[in-house]
């Protein structure tokens, strides 16, 4: 290959490369993050990975080093690790997910088809939770009734164009519900549209704290927001109503 033609293919690897950034936010993961992060970069290979650790002890950061190409470290809180990591993405396509999700096959092209249109300024995907009747109402509903409150988790995947997340300044430094209003936010800066494939989300949290008793305490969680109770006393109902149970 002549050096002008090594130059330009150069030019176009780092292009696609930059195009699409990933957050993963940890905290003791040690257990998923290896293969987590190899799965990752099979189903999104041009992407950038940055591992966002909220000050792991158990060997996580270690565990990451080599699977992703950047890793950042910063005070425990979910909103915070997201926006240190996305402070430090060079991509124009930000997305955000979890360590125990299993991603759709071809998902940068999806996210790509979507924000081809200039109106959208992010989006999310379905989820889908391993078969049994609370699971599928908590799919179901949790899409639906996410569509007409204008609510969304971070399970779904959040991907956003990087000048709009600029825009926002990020997600809320809350100590709950940080992606809820995150998208709502999304929402005041053009279209916020999804995709129908699925991600599929572990449901450890489900089996450890009880599949109804967890469905309903994201309900009761998500109403009290809408009706403005801070996320200060979100999360104190939700540690007694779910940590404590564990």
């Amino acid at each position: 290959m002549r050096s002008r033609d090594r130059h330009l293919a150069g030019d176009s690897e780092r292009s696609v490369r930059t195009q699409f950034s990933i957050m993963v936010p940890v905290f003791n993961e040690a257990l998923l993050i290896e293969p987590f992060l190899q799965h990752l970069r099979e189903r999104a290979p041009e992407a950038e990975i940055i591992v966002a650790d909220g000050g792991s002890s158990d060997g996580t950061v270690d565990l990451a080093t080599g699977f992703c190409d950047q890793l950042v470290r910063s005070e425990r809180n979910r909103a915070i690790q997201m926006n240190t990591g996305a402070r430090a993405a060079r991509g124009d396509i930000l997305w955000f997910v979890h360590v125990d999700a299993e991603l759709p096959l071809r998902c940068l092209d999806e996210i790509g088809r979507i924000m081809d249109d200039p109106n959208v300024v992010g989006g999310y995907f379905r989820i889908r939770l391993p078969q049994g009747l609370v699971y599928r109402l908590t799919d179901s509903f949790a899409h639906y009734a996410g569509i007409l409150l204008r609510m969304r988790c971070g399970d779904h995947g959040i991907f956003c164009r990087r000048t709009v997340f600029l825009n926002i300044g990020g997600f809320p430094k809350v100590p709950l519900m940080e992606d809820v209003g995150f998208v709502r936010q999304l929402h005041r800066h053009g279209r916020v549209t999804y995709s129908d494939k699925r991600i599929l989300v572990s449901p450890r949290r489900y089996e450890a704290i009880g599949r109804t008793r967890l469905t309903l305490a994201y309900g009761f969680i998500a109403m009290l927001y809408i009706f403005g109770v801070p996320a200060s006393i979100l999360a104190s109902i939700y540690k007694r109503m779910c940590c404590d149970a564990q």
